[in-house]
């Protein structure tokens, strides 16, 4: 392919208070909803304020409310039966990146009768339409109401699945920063630093052209200012939008450049370990940007240099090593565990190295990054991840 593109949603509403717009967007796409959430979501009233606002409207909702931190196939088969029942013509996903991830992976498999993962092979075809998806992100990290990505476990091969497809794409994005405020400082920083991740591997990406560098570096930027404040002082409301922000961008830079050898690395521990998604990335962080370090100096100055124009003057070692030192330094800040910290076995973790190893490869993203690392080196990044400080 020797041009770019940019897919995001047809429509975006973004800004405190914008949940209210549901009302208004939802009757374009039908008149009979499924809503698909959490426990979460339900016990802190985010399900029963977007169900008022829909059936306010005149719209029929039947829920889904059983998805979990890390969605998988069975999440997806009953929430598919739900929408069947309710011969639903669109559907709401109201929560984080998982219960967004699911409604997407429905609204595609629903119309097409197939499984979520036959999407994993390129030539599969999808011939009917998907339903709409208006998401709805109550934490600042994945940016998924934003992408043509979903991420769903595969539960017979305990591989986490990334599928790209343009039809993934939601319809609509409401990204309203108030429904943050509840979300607690370990997964502020966990999903806080998703967000980075995103961002910094669509600028390091193979795939990187110049739309999604500028959106990546405004990303970047909004995090690394905003996510200390945030999780700090979570009732913040100016910093948790700005958070908002900076994920939407994060999610339209990494859609359209993808992601690289964190995530490839990150899917293994999440599918395994059950580590949640944000966690798993923030984990190998540190140790990939230092590894990455002798492949991509020029690439992670040029970020050091949009964050810090005094500096522009120095050398790219310098400033790659300056950049690095601060995600490094952020990490820690963050209280961001590594897998020991985390509690996963020591044993069972080197054991797994082959299989995650062979997995991250096998998905793709590390194929996009500025050196591809062989098996063996993976093995040896996992390792050093698991008691990095």
């Amino acid at each position: 392919m020797n041009y770019a593109q940019i897919l995001m949603p047809q429509t975006t509403v973004y800004g405190k208070g914008s949940l209210a717009a549901l009302s208004e967007l939802a009757p374009r796409l039908g008149s009979r909803a499924l809503l698909i959430s959490d426990r979460v979501m339900e016990k802190l009233g985010n399900v029963r304020q977007a169900v008022d606002l829909l059936q306010g409207s005149g719209i029929s909702v039947a829920t889904y409310l059983d998805v979990n931190a890390e969605p998988n196939d069975v999440h997806v088969a009953e929430a598919l039966q739900v929408l069947r029942e309710h011969e639903s013509e669109f559907i709401v996903a109201i929560g984080g990146g998982s219960c967004i991830d699911a409604a997407k992976a429905v609204s595609v498999v629903g119309p097409n009768r197939i499984h979520i993962g036959d999407l994993i092979r390129p030539d599969q075809p999808i011939e009917r339409p998907p339903l709409p998806v208006i998401a709805i992100p109550t934490t600042a990290g994945t940016g998924s109401e934003m992408t043509n990505v979903t991420v769903i476990i595969n539960t017979a091969t305990d591989v986490k699945m990334m599928i790209k497809r343009p039809e993934l794409t939601p319809a609509i994005a409401i990204a309203d920063p108030l429904l943050t405020l509840s979300v607690p400082p370990n997964v502020t920083a966990a999903t806080g630093v998703d967000t980075l991740c995103h961002a910094i591997e669509a600028y390091l990406s193979r795939r990187a052209h110049p739309m999604t560098d500028h959106i990546a570096l405004c990303a970047i930027k909004l995090a690394t200012e905003n996510l200390p404040i945030v999780f700090e002082d979570g009732g913040n409301v100016a910093a948790r939008e700005a958070m908002m922000l900076a994920a939407m961008q994060g999610g339209i830079a990494f859609s359209n450049a993808s992601v690289t050898l964190i995530h490839g690395m990150s899917r293994p521990i999440g599918a395994l370990f059950h580590v949640p998604h944000g966690v798993s990335n923030a984990m190998l962080l540190p140790v990939v940007l230092t590894h990455s370090l002798q492949y991509a100096s020029k690439r992670l100055a040029e970020i050091a240099r949009f964050l810090h124009p005094g500096l522009a003057s120095q050398p790219d070692e310098a400033l790659a090593d300056k950049f690095v030192g601060d995600m490094i330094q952020l990490c820690r800040q963050l209280k961001i565990p590594n897998p020991r910290n985390w509690g996963i076995d020591p044993d069972q973790f080197a054991q797994s190295t082959d299989k995650m190893a062979t997995d991250a490869l096998a998905s793709g993203s590390p194929a996009n990054h500025p050196y591809v690392p062989t098996h063996e080196e993976i093995r040896q990044l996992y390792m050093q991840a698991y008691d990095y400080q």
